[in-house]
């Protein structure tokens, strides 16, 4: 079973920003959005569009070396493990990408 899809080119996120998957609707209403965000190195990351602390929009926040922070309150989440920067905590749920021939891919499971 095949559980990646193609979402973007890579060169439709830009460096050091973010674009944004729209999932539809999980178990109990709410839209499942996803933050795919591309750093300076090329580098692809994805995480649930919602930060830990007070559910701000992530794929709004700045990009900067491996980390995006929040454009509410500041908070730093790191882009490869979801987790908050100390002394902040939370964590955002991630999930796999790769980056074949140009095309983003992602990984639900």
């Amino acid at each position: 079973m095949n559980d990646w899809i193609e979402i973007a080119k890579i060169d439709d996120i830009p460096r050091q920003g973010s674009r944004v998957v729209d999932l539809g609707k999980a178990d109990g209403g709410e839209v499942n959005r996803i933050a795919v965000f591309r750093t300076v190195n090329d580098e692809v990351f994805a995480m649930k569009d919602k930060c830990p602390h007070r559910g701000g929009p992530l794929s709004e926040g700045i990009v900067h070396g491996g980390l995006v922070t929040c454009p509410l309150h500041g908070f730093k989440i790191d882009l490869a493990t979801g987790e908050a920067v100390l002394p902040d905590k939370g964590c955002a749920r991630t999930y796999a990408t790769k980056v074949e021939g140009g095309q983003v891919f992602l990984r639900l499971a």
